[in-house]
C-alpha cells in the first residue's frame, strides 16, 4: 500500500484551514492595533498614547540608516518589523497554499495589507508612514510563507496555537494595560519631545 505524507482528509484540511482563518483573524487584529491603534491604549506605558497622533511620510527607503547616529536602533526596527510579518506569512500560506504559486500569492497579500496600514496611518494621522515598513514587512511574509512551506503540514497546528497564543497574551496585556508600568520611567523615541513630555505629565496625574 502507497503512502501519501502529505494527503490529509478533506475534513482535516477544512478544519486546519478554519483554525487558521481564525488565527489570522486575531493576530491581524494584534498587527492593526500595534501598528494604528497606539493613541487609544497602553501596555505598561511603553508609549505615550498623545504622542502617536501625527502623520509624516518618508518615501526614501532605509533611511532611517542614512539619518541615525546609531546603526543599531534602525537595524533593531526593521528587523522587528520583519518579525511582525512573519506570522502573517505562515497564516497566509496555511490558508492559499492550494493555489498556484502560493508564496507569491502570501508576498503580494503581506504587501498590500502593509501598504493599506501604512495609507491609514497617514489619512488617519496614527502614525508615521515609512515605504522602508512596507518593503521589511513584506519580506516577512515572505519569510514566513518559505518557513511553513519548508517545515510542512505537520508543524501548521504549532504555527497556529502560537498565533493564538500571542492574540491571548496581547489582550491580557491591553487589559492590564498602564498597570504594569511607572508613568515616571515612559520612553517614547518616535513621538515629539514635547508631546512625550506632556503624555507623561498626564499619565502620571491619572488615579
Amino acid at each position: 500500500m502507497s503512502r501519501h505524507p502529505d494527503r490529509h482528509p478533506p475534513t482535516s484540511g477544512r478544519g486546519v484551514k478554519a483554525w487558521a482563518a481564525l488565527a489570522l483573524l486575531v493576530y491581524g487584529s494584534v498587527v492593526i492595533s500595534l501598528t494604528m491603534l497606539k493613541a487609544f491604549f497602553v501596555i505598561g506605558l511603553l508609549w505615550v498614547p498623545e504622542a502617536q497622533r501625527g502623520r509624516s511620510v518618508e518615501w526614501v527607503p532605509f533611511a532611517q540608516f542614512r539619518d541615525a547616529q546609531s546603526w543599531f536602533g534602525p537595524l533593531f526596527d526593521a528587523l522587528g518589523n520583519l518579525a511582525f510579518f512573519v506570522p502573517l506569512g505562515v497564516l497566509l500560506f496555511i490558508l492559499v497554499e492550494h493555489r498556484a504559486r502560493p508564496v507569491l500569492v502570501v508576498v503580494a497579500c503581506g504587501a498590500v495589507i502593509s501598504a493599506a496600514v501604512e495609507t491609514l496611518q497617514y489619512v488617519l494621522a496614527l502614525g508615521n508612514s515609512d515605504v522602508t515598513d512596507l518593503l521589511v514587512n513584506t519580506a516577512g511574509a515572505l519569510v514566513g510563507a518559505v518557513i511553513a512551506r519548508r517545515c510542512g503540514r505537520r508543524l501548521y497546528p504549532v504555527w497556529i496555537g502560537v498565533a493564538l497564543a500571542a492574540g491571548a497574551g496581547f489582550a491580557v496585556l491591553v487589559a492590564l494595560g498602564p498597570r504594569l508600568g511607572d508613568p515616571e520611567q515612559v520612553v517614547d523615541l518616535a513621538g515629539d519631545p514635547a508631546q512625550v513630555a506632556a503624555g507623561a505629565a498626564a499619565l502620571s496625574s491619572r488615579p
